[in-house]
């Protein structure tokens, strides 16, 4: 694989954001540029053969995921939406607890937060140290807790959960294991039935390198019944192709959470950049994307006064690396870099930078001239 070709970069700019908002690879672009040529010369004409991409697309998740199998991806709006379907879903009592931490994205908090008018309440388990973490969260959970929801890498720190560790507690214990992968899903492997996952979801616009307006849903299969659908059209139903029924019976597979028409322009660009990761291989991504974390890491370290947020600890460290810098105001570090064309993030209390695995040594060295120039 020609990586230059695939993510022709703009020698002037440092793009270490794939935590936000990723570049797409040049298959995707040139996907949907024929995708949207083909709409306007032939319409729909082709629309069964892109439904076969959309397949493909789900073909792609599930191995991204090891799900037991396509019919247990759903092709969801986003990553809160998602959430939004397992916090309403479920059938909660009050008295009922779920157990969090407090580096949570608002997305994977907000959602827990407003069953409060159900008698539904949050505990929060601060994550700071890194060491203990998972123990913190299982003395945390009690014979109230009827879920667990964390994010697999923390968006603020970077910090990298154990999931076997944690699914194999909750399972353990008849706790249900809520995962927001949307910081770890294309950047490391993910195993759904290693981890005793139950419920996971992910955003194709970060670490999946695709567009923004389309992710993915995976129920464990034995628990699909148990989440009522909050969300009716014509799409999540048994017989979808049957216009003229008047009876309708759920989907018996995870379209049931598709309600409407699908996204196949965002489609067609997220099976693309999937089928390239799946070519690459998660391993060697991880792989590639640590020895860059890494070198930052020991790069950043030779500069006076940084103090590194993200742990650096073997199975800690993840595609995210926050760091602050004494005397510097972290917020303006990050918009003069951002002016200076090094494309990060103020996150977690500093400086984010996000590299994936194709991203160049070039830009990684440029990010650090920049950085330099702005503290000297």
């Amino acid at each position: 694989m020609e990586l230059e070709r695939e993510f022709p970069q703009d020698p002037d700019l440092a793009y270490l954001n794939h935590a936000a908002v990723a570049p797409w690879p040049e298959r995707a672009a040139e996907r949907v540029a024929a995708f949207a040529r083909e709409n306007a010369t032939q319409g729909a004409s082709a629309y069964p053969r892109w439904l076969t991409v959309e397949q493909s697309l789900r073909r792609n998740l599930a191995a991204l995921l090891n799900a037991p199998s396509v019919e247990d991806i759903a092709l969801v709006k986003n990553t809160s939406e998602a959430l939004s379907f397992v916090a309403q879903g479920l059938d909660w009592k009050a008295g009922d607890e779920i157990v969090t931490t407090d580096q949570e994205f608002p997305s994977n908090r907000i959602v827990w937060e407003a069953l409060a008018d159900r008698g539904v309440a949050v505990r929060t388990v601060p994550m700071t140290p890194a060491e203990g973490a998972e123990q913190r969260l299982a003395e945390a959970m009690t014979e109230r807790t009827r879920l667990l929801a964390v994010s697999s890498v923390q968006y603020g720190t970077g910090l990298t959960l154990d999931l076997y560790k944690l699914g194999a507690q909750c399972r353990e214990r008849g706790i249900l294991f809520c995962v927001d992968a949307i910081q770890s899903l294309g950047a490391q492997p993910l195993d759904v039935q290693g981890m005793a996952i139950d419920f996971t979801m992910a955003d194709g616009h970060k670490w999946l390198l695709g567009p923004e307006g389309l992710g993915v849903f995976y129920v464990r299969p034995d628990l699909r019944d148990r989440l009522r659908v909050i969300e009716h059209g014509w799409h999540m139903v048994a017989n979808r192709g049957d216009f003229d029924q008047k009876d309708w019976t759920l989907s018996p597979d995870a379209t049931r959470f598709e309600c409407g028409s699908p996204n196949l322009l965002a489609a067609h660009a997220l099976e693309a950049s999937t089928g390239l990761l799946l070519e690459v291989g998660m391993s060697a991504v991880q792989q590639a994307i640590d020895e860059r974390i890494q070198w930052l890491a020991a790069e950043l370290h030779k500069r006076p006064g940084v103090n590194l947020i993200t742990s650096m600890a073997p199975g800690r460290r993840s595609g995210i690396l926050t760091f602050r810098m004494d005397g510097q105001d972290s917020q303006r570090l990050y918009r003069a870099l951002m002016d200076q064309h090094v494309i990060c993030a103020g996150r977690g209390g500093g400086v984010r930078f996000s590299p994936h695995f194709y991203t160049p040594w070039a830009s990684l060295e440029l990010a650090l001239k920049r950085l330099d120039e702005l503290i000297t």
